[in-house]
């Protein structure tokens, strides 16, 4: 290669790289594979090793990943936090050995899994947890403290008043942890996180420790950064003193000065790590002895006292025997290939999400195709490719027809999912329920997941409709639910049918129609009857509607269902009708307001509603049509792209004078 041809290739891998960290570390949502990673990785080290005179200062090779959010307060590690150089073969990890030896004599090993999740530092004085921040870009961090102190297995005192103690650890999500709160997402309608550990650092960096302790958080502790009052000679011995202090320590880990017998170790945990609970991607080696870590040192990046192994992704070839249909809560029907038992990463596995018809379609995966599979450290294996379609093998489609209730499928411009239409469908009751109860819907105070899950588990509620057939007797026979609680659930329901028309409508599901949507509609067409009997051609006339929001409101209703279940509501007392519009005044007529960031004084929904009622229109996102941005603190990149519009923002307190004249 040239050398203008190689300054070329430098500069796009370094954009790559800079672009999928950030996707990982800082916004924990990564697009590509650790394995893709780590190969783009490997390229960049290779060409800046062949051409040193070409490495720059801001290279991702001489940088620690990740980055300081602004949404907690900074921490300065005293002690820096480094990241590990890789290996990916075993004779890397001799490489490594044989580097070690040259500096230090008769060196010994430790060596223990990798664990997949987010490294924090945590500090106690007198023996009492006083800081927990994350690792940042290793010399700075974000103080987590108050989402740590909600982590189960954080020892939150220590059994004896060390005068200082830091640690370093890595906070994970255990697999089972990971698969119980996908559901919970897809259930809730959130993106659902990719791996476990991007599952773990979004939620440890949650503004509300609510949210974090709800998660299921947990911890392995594996260094001490620095202390006073205790002094330690080797990483072994500190481990056991961990150990005692009530920290939970890596539950297995080897110590050998052969190298051979080291890789063996690694060789073992790799077989085995499909047993565990916890996600691991790879094992770390590191010298035992502190004296010999401080002769060894360290690089710009990294120590060069220990080596982090990753487990190659491994593939193997089997035979596709089955696609089974099945429909998600949310109407999504989702393709899943059942194979030929094979063994991947220690389990045995022999079904993986086939994704969807454009995935099925461009790898031409057919029953009876010969295909490869890939678990690369993920949850979930994935067909890589088909080796080969035998000849009597065809196609596959989709069906059009919903598996779960034989109602149509559909699948709107743009998108990839196929969809159920059928908002009454069987297998979507849980999640319409969800929603139906939720806060901007119905806003039944007190009827959550958890208990709308017994209810249609036991068989009591199969419709929106039945809630309000409900008995306090029925649900005070529910597990924590007491006569008291039974009574107050009761009433919530009873109150929730005197809800304006708009939040019915939101609560029943209508595809593309939001709770904004809702009360534009229901401002138009203010009975459940003109909303029912109205066209596409008058719904788009809406101020705000488009074709397509038109088209699902006709779609939605008519299916007999939907309409049987408007019936059976306003049988029971749920109220059809839009209260009168009070407006208060004219002066926003004709404008449009984009709100971001925290206001001061008022919610986003009282701003939204105090400038509807005054003619104004509300929207998410700026555009050349944008009259107002109103901006409270934290706005992000909506008032970026305002100023650079040039559109006029405007604080809480100027709208506040607008409105007062």
């Amino acid at each position: 290669m040239d050398k203008k041809s190689v300054e070329q290739e430098l500069d796009a891998l370094r954009e790559q790289i800079r672009y999928h960290s950030r996707k990982y570390y800082t916004e924990d949502d990564p697009e590509i594979s650790d394995f893709e990673y780590d190969k783009l990785y490997r390229r960049l080290e290779e060409l800046e090793s062949q051409y040193p005179e070409l490495v720059t200062a801001d290279s991702p090779t001489r940088q620690v990943g990740g980055a300081v959010y602004n949404t907690f307060a900074e921490v300065v590690h005293e002690v820096p936090m480094e990241s590990l150089h890789d290996s990916f073969s075993e004779d890397e990890l001799r490489d490594f050995d044989r580097r070690v030896r040259e500096a230090v004599d008769s060196p010994e090993y430790i060596v223990e899994p990798k664990f997949d999740g987010l490294s924090v530092a945590l500090e106690y004085v007198d023996g009492v947890f006083a800081r927990g921040s994350t690792r940042g870009d290793g010399r700075r961090g974000e103080d987590v403290t108050e989402n740590i102190r909600t982590i189960r297995t954080v020892p939150k005192k220590l059994p004896e008043a060390i005068p200082f103690l830091e640690v370093r650890g890595e906070v994970y999500l255990s697999d089972s942890g990971f698969e119980k709160l996908c559901e919970r997402q897809e259930l809730l309608e959130e993106k659902p996180f990719k791996n476990p550990r991007n599952a773990a650092a979004g939620s440890l960096r949650q503004k509300d420790p609510k949210i974090t302790a709800s998660r299921g958080l947990e911890i392995f502790v594996f260094n001490v950064q620095q202390t006073r009052g205790e002094e330690f000679t080797c990483h072994d011995q500190a481990l056991e003193r961990l150990r005692e202090l009530g920290f939970p320590v890596p539950p297995i880990y080897f110590k050998s000065g052969d190298m051979e017998k080291i890789i063996q170790f690694i060789r073992e945990i790799g077989e085995k790590r499909g047993e565990y609970d916890f996600p691991i991607d790879g094992a770390v080696v590191k010298v035992n002895q502190f004296s010999q870590r401080e002769e060894l040192g360290s690089t710009a990046k990294f120590p060069r006292w220990a080596e982090a192994f990753k487990y190659p992704p491994e593939e193997k070839e089997t035979t596709l025997l089955d696609i089974e249909i099945n429909v998600g809560r949310t109407g999504v029907l989702t393709p899943t290939g059942v194979f030929e038992p094979v063994t991947l990463a220690g389990t045995t596995v022999s079904r993986a999400t086939l994704h969807n018809q454009d995935f099925i379609t461009e790898k031409d995966v057919r029953v009876g195709s010969r295909v490869i599979l890939r678990k690369a450290g993920e949850i979930i294996p994935e067909v890589v490719s088909v080796v080969e379609n035998p000849v009597e093998t065809v196609p596959f489609l989709l069906p059009d027809t919903c598996p779960s209730c034989g109602e149509p499928v559909s699948r709107p411009e743009g998108e990839a999912a196929v969809r159920c239409t059928n908002p009454q469908c069987p297998a979507q009751l849980l999640r319409h329920l969800i929603h139906f109860a939720s806060r901007d819907a119905m806003d039944i105070d007190g009827l959550g997941p958890a208990i709308l899950e017994q209810l249609t588990r036991e068989g009591m509620v199969s419709s929106p409709a039945d809630l309000y057939g409900l008995t306090v007797e029925q649900l005070a026979g529910l597990e924590r639910m007491g006569q008291k609680s039974a009574e107050n659930l009761i009433n919530a329901i009873d109150k929730s049918k005197q809800n304006d028309l708009h939040r019915l409508v939101y609560a029943l599901g209508i595809p593309h129609i939001g709770a904004k949507a809702a009360q534009l509609l229901c401002r138009s067409f203010p009975s459940m009857e003109k909303v029912i009997s109205a066209t596409a051609e008058e719904l788009a006339e809406i101020n705000g509607f488009g074709g397509v929001m038109a088209e699902e409101i006709v779609d939605f209703f008519s299916h007999a269902s939907a309409r049987e279940l408007v019936d059976r509501l306003a049988a029971l007392g749920v109220n059809m009708q839009a209260a009168e519009q009070e407006q208060a005044g004219s002066i926003f007529e004709g404008k449009t307001f984009v709100l971001t960031g925290t206001l001061p004084n008022l919610s986003r929904k009282e701003a939204s509603e105090l400038i509807q009622r005054n003619g104004g229109k509300v929207t998410g996102s700026v555009s050349k049509k944008t009259s107002y941005v109103l901006a409270g603190e934290d706005p992000g990149s909506k008032l970026d792209k305002a100023n650079t519009l040039g559109i006029a923002v405007l604080s809480e307190e100027e709208l506040m004078a607008m409105l007062n004249g």
